[in-house]
């Protein structure tokens, strides 16, 4: 497995890379949400997990699963903290985590619920919309059987119509969750990444739908109304 540790506290972040590595896994350590968040969304890295701390020198546990979850990437998330009780395990899953574990830990638990988390996750991978294809694992898009070249924005951009199940997403909706942007910067950032997704569909550009005074939807087929 390619695990993503993120744990600020270098004893633990130490001992989680070391077990992880002589399981024959493959980790890597962020010490803060920020670079998490940047490692997690990469597309030309896919983690099979992510372990996560609650307490975060710049944000905390919750968070960081929200904005990862509006960010389409589907990661599986296991949290692991000092916090016990029910109303912030409830706290922690509502927010997008996948299970939670409280510390201190046993190792055979940890493995065995990362396991777990990896082989339930296999089965969600995917996202169809009609001919389109998007595997949430490996940041990958297929459209009749073709691979899409797509950049990270574009991914995602792609990945957050598609969620929506042809129904139209707004502007402000797209740049909250693709550039984590608040407002609207008037510079077209978002009308020029549509004009690119849809040179890269070719003949299948008409999947892109402009909804006036609203935003865009992914239609699934050519006489969708």
């Amino acid at each position: 497995m390619k695990v993503l540790i993120i744990e600020d506290d270098p004893t633990l972040g130490e001992f989680l890379v070391r077990v992880m590595s002589e399981e024959g896994d493959t980790p890597e350590l962020a010490v803060d949400m920020s670079s998490g968040l940047a490692r997690a969304r990469d597309r030309d890295v896919a983690f099979d997990v992510i372990i996560l701390d609650w307490m975060l020198p710049d944000g905390d546990g919750p968070t960081f699963c929200d904005q990862l979850r509006r960010a389409g990437v589907l990661t599986p998330i296991l949290m692991l903290t000092a916090r016990g009780e029910l109303s912030d395990r409830v706290s922690g899953l509502q927010a997008g985590a996948d299970d939670y574990l409280v510390k201190p830990f046993e190792v055979e638990e940890l493995l065995a619920r990362l396991n777990a988390l990896v082989r339930r996750s296999a089965q969600l991978a995917e996202l169809r919309v009609g001919e389109l294809t998007i595997d949430r694992l490996r940041r990958r898009c297929t459209l009749t059987g073709n691979v899409l070249d797509l950049r990270s924005r574009e991914y995602e951009l792609l990945l957050r119509l598609a969620i929506a199940r042809s129904e139209p997403v707004s502007r402000s909706t797209l740049l909250a969750d693709v550039w984590n942007l608040g407002f609207d910067p008037g510079s077209g950032i978002l009308d020029v990444h549509i004009s690119r997704l849809r040179d890269k569909l070719g003949d299948e550009a008409w999947r892109i739908e402009t909804v006036r005074g609203l935003g865009y939807r992914l239609r699934e087929r050519r006489d969708d109304p």
